[in-house]
């Protein structure tokens, strides 16, 4: 290692050769700092660049979705669990207050098909907020067999789910710190079957809304075959090979098959499961008409809620035989939705869908769909 003397003592060099000699190690060093210097910042530019930078983007950019979701998924309801004894025992379910006030109503949610919990997955959150909004309290609980709750939902009639409706409302009426003073029913798909049973056999409901409601099961299957196979552009013989299917299916359920005949006579890639044939072969002959009837001696404020772009359900039917029931009673909104009320490209786009419901919920749903649904129970409340 090159020693240099200090300032005050300068280098003494005795011969022309220790001073090329010295100088030669100097600017050797200084060479080898420099390079030494231009390597380092060129590899801090390089680390800058190739890992930095993408990492700082990368927080920035999560930093900006995680607020975005904060925001979306923030509603103006507070909401507590609670356990509701049911017909096959105990339910588990979610009752949503309005954070600022206290509530003047309760909303009844009855779900459509499937295995459904108390929220859909977080889905109902905008119709809790405009419900929580309007000055109402809702309560939702998951089905049996979901989520905790007991029982098995395929093992029930429409009847049945009736009976199950109406024993959550007598413990929400027994329950001080439940607000039911006002009791509305609100219902999707196939709780038309339900709703008009609930509200024939008792006298304190106050209201329902029914969204993209059906009259008849097997005109509703129907009529979803055929909007499938439009929607999917199905060839003609695609079309006929199909419904001749759906016949065949039909013709079983009508002679009360067992599963294991269905499975014999069934030529389909999407044959259903034993419980799913179970479920079908006691509710397929549903139809609403008689019950609507009975329910419209009640003499109580329906609305029915339909998507112009509904697929499932023959909406139309819909409108006509409830105008023709309820007459005056009646009042329908038109969104421009699909069969459960969302903006048909979220409900025609899975990503699309997925995306919108986690980072902006509210946005699922057509735009005027829970202005309408707040301005109905406003309406109730006020009258």
């Amino acid at each position: 290692m090159l020693k240099l003397a200090p300032k005050s003592l300068p280098v003494q060099c005795t011969d022309a050769a220790s001073l090329w000699l010295s100088e030669a190690l100097i600017n050797a060093y200084i060479s080898h700092k420099s390079k030494y210097i231009e390597y380092n910042t060129t590899v801090k530019k390089k680390i800058l660049s190739c890992v930095v930078i993408p990492l700082l983007s990368f927080a920035v950019v999560a930093a900006i979705l995680i607020s975005v979701a904060l925001i979306g998924n923030s509603f103006r309801f507070t909401q507590r669990a609670v356990t509701i004894p049911g017909p096959d025992g105990l339910l588990n379910g979610v009752l949503t207050l309005p954070r600022d006030e206290a509530a003047q109503g309760l909303v009844v949610m009855v779900h459509g098909d499937g295995p459904v919990d108390a929220t859909q997955g977080g889905l109902y959150s905008p119709w809790f907020e405009g419900a929580s909004d309007a000055g109402f309290a809702t309560l939702s609980w998951s089905k049996p067999g979901v989520d905790g709750s007991s029982g098995d939902w395929l093992s029930q009639s429409m009847s049945d789910r009736a009976e199950e409706v109406s024993a959550v409302i007598d413990w929400a009426k027994a329950h001080n710190d439940v607000p039911s003073e006002m009791i509305v029913l609100w219902g999707a798909s196939q709780a038309g079957w339900v709703l008009p049973k609930v509200v024939s056999g008792r006298h304190d409901i106050d209201g329902v809304v029914a969204v993209g409601t059906a009259i008849n099961w097997l005109r509703q299957g129907r009529f979803n075959l055929l909007a499938e196979l439009d929607h999917e552009g199905a060839t003609a013989e695609e079309r006929e090979w199909a419904i001749v299917e759906s016949d065949q299916t039909l013709d079983l359920l009508e002679k009360q098959a067992t599963y294991e005949e269905y499975l014999i006579a069934a030529d389909s890639a999407e044959l259903m499961e034993e419980a799913r044939w179970g479920f079908v072969l006691q509710n397929f002959e549903s139809d609403a008409t008689g019950d609507l009837v009975d329910a419209a001696g009640c003499s109580i404020p329906w609305h029915l809620m339909v998507g112009t772009q509904d697929r499932n359900v023959d909406v139309l039917e819909t409108e006509q035989v409830y105008r023709s029931i309820f007459g005056s009673e009646l009042t329908v909104s038109h969104a421009n939705g699909a069969h459960s009320l969302a903006r048909t490209v979220v409900e025609d786009n899975g990503f699309v869908g997925l995306v919108t419901g986690i980072f902006w919920p509210r946005a699922l749903l057509a735009p005027e769909v829970i202005d309408d649904y707040g301005s109905f129970l406003s309406r109730l409340a006020q009258d």
